[in-house]
């Protein structure tokens, strides 16, 4: 066959078919235009909702068993991302299962990876912001609890009892918060996003607490804890329980805030008679929620939290790595006290 024939043979039936392509173009990719606004989300527990923070969002606070606690003064809020939206979709006691995906009800609230999709189709997210693992295995509210308990009893400090388990409790933990961000990566990219189209943020937990409390305030007035549990919790739990989450970050290409010393010099109580200085709340309780049958579990469910001081310097801190490409970073005072990101290694 000649070979100017052999060309024509080969390119008639190209042309028929980009002919057929471009009368039936592709269906439009999923997710929002380019002219979308663009949004920021917060997914995670407590300590991302603004519990201990006050002024809690209408319908979370108790109402209908809801106890999400929601804050208005939440370091999302606060958080400079160039965003023209921002979404809070935290809730206080939720664990790993629940910001992923799953059929799982807490708070009367379901799975917030799925309420990520409904808002990515509408909204081009760019950030995701997710604070998750203590309420896994960790359970790090019951940590201090059994360290307050130890406080009354006088017996022994809970340090002791803890410190051969945690290891293993934070290493359960870890592949949990792993499939808790897969699953926000992966709704993200049913809507049509890829990695790059947004950053994904994993943060760890400040320590709330410090040995170095005046005296007169390991007690019902502000902090009752034993000065070795507060050394313990300090120095090493909230370290180990940083390292494990970094651990899952970098398992999924995640960025990861550690924000274990964050709250150096500014635990509960270690401000003396100037609380106005701590970033946490000391130990707090709803004395009206007393009065109340279904209030009075939840009435000490603020204490050892950020307080709205205290969010504010994370969100210093968060706006201070989003401006960066450090893939890891940690939190630390600056030369005017501020917190900000300093990379770390």
């Amino acid at each position: 066959m000649p070979r100017r024939l052999l060309a024509l043979v080969l390119v008639v039936p190209l042309v028929a078919v980009l002919l057929l392509v471009a009368d039936s173009p592709f269906p439009p990719a999923p997710g929002p235009g380019p002219d979308a606004p663009t949004a920021m989300v917060a997914l995670g527990d407590s300590t991302m909702s603004g519990e201990g923070a006050g002024d809690y969002e209408a319908g979370t606070d108790g109402v209908d068993g809801n106890w999400c606690h929601r804050s208005a003064n939440a370091s999302v809020w606060k958080t400079r991302a160039g965003v023209d939206k921002v979404f809070n979709l935290a809730c206080s006691g939720a664990n790993s299962e629940q910001v992923g995906l799953t059929d799982q009800v807490r708070n009367t609230e379901g799975s917030q990876a799925r309420r990520l999709a409904a808002i990515a189709r509408e909204y081009r997210v760019t950030v995701v912001l997710v604070a998750v693992g203590a309420n896994d295995d960790p359970r790090f509210s019951d940590v201090l609890n059994t360290c307050l308990k130890a406080w009354f009893e006088r017996k022994s400090d809970c340090a002791k009892s803890l410190s051969g388990e945690w290891k293993q409790r934070v290493a359960k933990m870890t592949p949990k918060v792993e499939r808790a961000l897969r699953d926000v990566q992966l709704v993200l990219r049913n809507e049509g996003y890829t990695q790059r189209a947004y950053t994904l943020v994993l943060q760890s937990y400040a320590s709330p607490v410090a040995p170095d409390l005046p005296a007169d305030l390991q007690n019902l007035a502000g902090c009752p804890l034993r000065a070795g549990d507060l050394e313990w919790v300090k120095n090493t739990a909230v370290g180990q329980l940083s390292a494990s989450l970094r651990t899952a970050a970098n398992s999924v290409g995640a960025r990861f805030l550690d924000l274990s010393g964050a709250g150096a010099g500014h635990e509960a109580c270690v401000g003396g008679d100037r609380p106005e200085t701590e970033w946490f709340t000391r130990l707090t309780v709803d004395f009206e929620g007393l009065r109340d049958d279904e209030r009075a579990r939840h009435v000490f469910q603020e204490s050892f939290h950020p307080n709205a001081l205290g969010h504010d310097q994370v969100a210093r801190c968060v706006t201070a790595f989003l401006r960066t490409t450090d893939q890891a970073a940690r939190c630390a005072a600056g030369q005017d006290g501020d917190l900000t990101a300093v990379p770390a290694k």
